[in-house]
């Protein structure tokens, strides 16, 4: 192994609805798991912020 390689940027882990899972590891598919689980999160947080906000919207124009 040289250093060339180890300064090398990790290529960041991307996931493709309906990708071949089959040549992946437990680890990799662990890995995306993790991932994907971390994208419902924030997707999630997203749509409460964006429901509060209209909620508080809609109540403003009710008053």
């Amino acid at each position: 192994m040289s250093f060339i390689e180890d300064d090398r940027p990790q290529k960041k882990a991307t996931h493709e609805i309906g990708m071949d899972l089959s040549m992946m590891s437990v680890d990799e598919l662990k890995s995306r798991i993790e991932l994907l689980q971390a994208e419902i999160a924030r997707i999630e947080a997203e749509a409460a912020r964006k429901a509060s906000g209209r909620l508080a919207a809609e109540n403003l124009f009710r008053s």
